[in-house]
C-alpha cells in the first residue's frame, strides 16, 4: 500500500468528521436540534448553519475567487427560528459537504503550493484546506458533545465506548486500514 497524500489525508478527515457528526444526529431527538445548553451556547442546529454557510463560502469558486463571499452573512448563521426543522438542517448540511467536496476532489498534489485568498489574505491551498479540516473537527466535537449531553446514558458511542480500549484497538486499526485501500 502507497502512502496518502495529504489531500488523501484531508479528505478522509473531512468524511470522519462528517461521518461522525452524522451518527450525532442520529441519535437526537427533534426537540434537540434546537436546543442550546445555556444563552451563550448554540444548538446543533445553529452549528450546521454556521458551518453550511462557511461551507459555501470556502468551497465555492474555491480556486478563483475570495473564500469569503460579499452575499455571506456570518453573524445569521447562528439565528434560528423556532419553525426551522431538522430536514431543513439537514439539508444544509448536505449542501455544504457537496461544496467541500466538489472542490476538494479534484485537487492534485501540486496544487497545494497554490495561492488562494480568505478574507483578502493569502493563504496556499495546503493552508486553506488545514483550516478548515481543524474548523470541522471543532465544531464536529461541539455537536457530539451537545448530542452525548441530551442522551446522556442512552448514548450510542461513535468510536471505542468508554471501557473498551484494551479490546477495541485491533478491530479499531482493521477498520482503519480498510478505509485507506478504499
Amino acid at each position: 500500500m502507497s502512502n496518502p497524500s495529504y489531500l488523501d489525508e484531508a479528505r478522509r478527515s473531512f468524511r470522519e468528521y462528517q461521518r461522525l457528526a452524522e451518527g450525532a444526529f442520529a441519535q437526537l431527538q427533534a426537540d434537540e436540534w434546537l436546543r442550546a445548553i445555556d444563552s451563550e451556547s448554540n444548538s446543533v442546529g445553529a452549528i450546521v448553519k454556521h458551518m453550511a454557510g462557511n461551507m459555501r463560502s470556502r468551497w465555492t469558486d474555491f480556486l478563483t475567487s475570495d473564500g469569503e463571499k460579499p452575499d455571506r452573512n456570518r453573524d445569521q448563521e447562528f439565528v434560528l427560528d423556532l419553525t426551522t426543522t431538522p430536514e431543513q438542517i439537514r439539508g444544509w448540511w448536505e449542501a455544504g459537504w457537496q461544496c467541500v467536496f466538489h472542490a476538494v476532489d479534484p485537487l492534485h498534489d501540486d496544487d497545494l503550493t497554490r495561492t488562494v485568498r480568505i478574507r483578502g489574505q493569502e493563504y496556499t491551498v495546503l493552508q486553506a484546506v488545514n483550516r478548515q479540516v481543524t474548523h470541522y473537527a471543532y465544531h464536529g466535537g461541539q455537536i457530539v458533545l451537545l448530542a452525548k449531553h441530551f442522551r446522556g446514558a442512552e448514548w450510542k458511542s461513535l468510536t471505542i465506548a468508554k471501557g473498551q480500549s484494551a479490546t477495541a484497538g485491533v478491530e479499531v486499526e482493521v477498520a482503519r486500514r480498510k478505509r485507506w485501500e478504499k
